[in-house]
């Protein structure tokens, strides 16, 4: 019985069947090489991605003033991680924050929820049931948290950090993580002159009402940042992420508990 393989091999170069042939087990070969090699470098590049966001944080750390002295005072090297309830506001003690990821908790249906369309304010259609938070503490007080917040920009998703300072009304600091807006308009938000104009603003009035926008026009008073020029909807994109992850939906309940009962 004659072999297949060498009989299709046998065939003239010009032989349509062997081409076709040819064509789809090159195709089948390089597709199982992508998938093999992305598998195999998944862990690489989410390690990649964990360390850059872990520098951004601690450049973001340095940029707030007398932390590092407060914290080489208190004997710590590194913000405490706690895990969340987002609808209670309560920690979960039992929760391990290793390695949790908050964008993908969010598009499992299993640990997410879906947020009405009136309420989505940062378009990102689901968030999960928890949250990991960032804590530095002395004495059993509050000195500084750290949210991690994201919502959609004009194309693509912004993620970043919100840092506030003790009566949880003022930013510390806004450090954006991870975007992918237009270069040189939107892409802007990355940069360290921008970021600078956040520390000291207020995030809400005396009523709670979350109050902190990004303008076209020059900033006044302590609610107001300036926006990106030529970049509105990645301005807005910013300013609808913090509003909805400082309201009800978000880790308003946590503020709310933690301002009322503390630590």
């Amino acid at each position: 019985m004659a072999n297949p393989i060498r009989t299709f091999l046998a065939r003239s170069n010009d032989d349509r069947v062997k081409v076709f042939g040819v064509a789809i087990v090159v195709a089948l070969v390089s597709a199982l090489v992508v998938s093999t090699t992305s598998v195999i470098l998944r862990p690489l590049q989410q390690a990649n991605i964990a360390a850059e966001q872990a520098a951004r944080m601690e450049a973001m750390l340095d940029t707030l003033p007398g932390l590092r002295d407060l914290m080489l005072e208190s004997g710590v090297d590194a913000l405490e991680t706690r895990m969340v309830d987002l609808a209670s506001g309560e920690f979960l003690p039992k929760v391990d924050p290793t390695g949790f990821d908050l964008l993908a908790a969010a598009n499992d249906p299993e640990t997410s929820i879906e947020i009405p369309t009136d309420d989505d304010l940062a378009s990102i259609r689901r968030r999960a049931t928890m949250a990991p938070v960032y804590l530095m503490e002395k004495d059993g007080d509050l000195m500084l948290i750290v949210l991690p917040v994201y919502g959609s920009g004009y194309a693509s998703t912004i993620r970043a950090m919100l840092a506030l300072q003790p009566d949880l009304m003022t930013v510390a600091a806004l450090t954006i993580l991870e975007q992918g807006e237009t270069p040189g308009l939107g892409a802007r938000i990355m940069e360290p002159e921008w970021q600078a104009n956040w520390p000291g603003k207020m995030i809400a009035d005396e009523s709670g009402d979350v109050r902190i926008s990004v303008v076209k026009q020059s900033a006044e008073g302590p609610f107001e940042v300036d926006g990106i020029t030529g970049a509105t909807r990645t301005s807005n994109g910013v300013q609808y992420m913090l509003r909805f992850w400082l309201g009800p939906l978000g880790y308003r309940p946590l503020l709310d508990r933690l301002r009322t009962k503390g630590l």
